[in-house]
């Protein structure tokens, strides 16, 4: 335990001398990984398999809540329109 909290320490504190360049060096390499179109397809690829094997319950479904197309927002039956009597 007190070797996994030493090299814990070491790593922050080389981490935190690397700074603020080192971390913007390494999110502009993520996002042109990320945003390359090799990448971009195989993580579509993946995203339908894994929507095949889980159906609705996948967490990152872009489809969004059910609406009922009522303006309830899936809430039930629609209320009737309020009226102002004169």
């Amino acid at each position: 335990m007190k070797k996994f909290l030493l090299g814990a320490a070491v790593g922050y504190v080389l981490g935190a001398r690397a700074g603020h360049g080192r971390y913007e060096q390494i999110v502009r390499s993520y996002r042109r990984i990320a945003d390359h179109p090799a990448v971009q397809g195989a993580a579509g690829v993946a995203r339908a398999k894994v929507g095949e094997k889980l159906g609705e319950k996948a967490p990152f479904s872009r489809r969004g809540p059910v609406r009922s197309g009522n303006g309830t927002g899936g809430r039930g039956a629609a209320r009737e329109p309020r009226t102002t009597q004169a």
